[in-house]
């Protein structure tokens, strides 16, 4: 079993940046990837960025290229997502989801989701 606990979420205006992080705890040792979704209201929850606990490699959704960036400190069992140029849009509740193995779609372990909204 995992746990994760993000935190980080917050009130900011358009074009302001946050950081999103994710602490993972119990079975780390084998986490094969870790991601950042975000679900806005009435809307589908969508997958924003994921990165490899590995190898480090990572991908993005194309509308948040060139904004948010995924990282990991492997010591600490935590993943990150720094948010830059933060719209409107953005606004979701923002949810960390890890594998501990691999797997073709989809996540096993969910953290409680942190709000994040962006004023105009």
């Amino acid at each position: 079993q995992v746990q994760l606990v993000e935190s980080g979420g917050g009130l900011v205006q358009a074009g302001g940046s946050l950081r999103l992080s994710c602490a993972a705890s119990g079975r780390t040792s084998s986490l094969y990837d870790m991601a950042w979704f975000r679900q806005a209201p009435g809307k589908e929850r969508e997958s924003v960025a994921t990165i490899r606990w590995n190898s480090g490699s990572t991908s993005y959704a194309d509308s948040v290229k060139g904004r948010f960036t995924i990282s990991r400190d492997n010591a600490k069992n935590t993943v990150y997502l720094q948010m830059n140029s933060l719209k409107p849009e953005d606004t979701a509740v923002y949810y960390c989801a890890a594998n501990q193995f691999y797997r073709m779609s989809g996540y096993d372990y969910w953290g409680q989701g942190t709000q994040v909204t962006v004023s105009s």
